[in-house]
């Protein structure tokens, strides 16, 4: 299955979705308006995009649809992450490190963190 790339604004609904599935148009157009401002005819044109790209589903519920993520947050964030690497980095994640480093945005905190998902990953396991 090809990976699914999302838009920011695609991001911002499918965390409603992957929080508390299922949601309802008027649920998620409720829940956003305060961050977005969105319409009820923004988050359906949204909603029928993800479902192209085959991201969200909907059931039948009563009176409204019921909008369920069909791919997990860690996926999505997968997919990005090597989307990212690749565009940026030409896939090397020795190149973000090293940039990270050179520009002092990591923590001593973020520093050990690295040195123990390295030491995990050498022994074919990542926490």
């Amino acid at each position: 299955m090809k990976p699914i790339s999302l838009s920011d604004n695609e991001w911002k609904l499918m965390e409603h979705l992957w929080d508390n599935p299922p949601r309802t148009i008027m649920q998620l157009t409720h829940a956003l308006a305060d961050q977005t401002g969105w319409a009820k005819a923004t988050i359906i044109t949204m909603l029928s995009r993800l479902e192209a790209k085959g991201a969200v589903r909907w059931e039948s519920g009563g009176r409204a649809r019921q909008y369920y993520p069909t791919i997990s947050r860690e996926a999505a964030s997968a997919a990005e992450t090597r989307s990212f690497l690749d565009k940026v980095y030409h896939g090397s994640v020795g190149l973000l490190v090293n940039a990270m480093a050179n520009e002092n945005a990591l923590s001593a905190d973020e520093i050990d963190e690295l040195y123990v998902i390295l030491r995990d990953a050498g022994k074919g396991g990542a926490t």
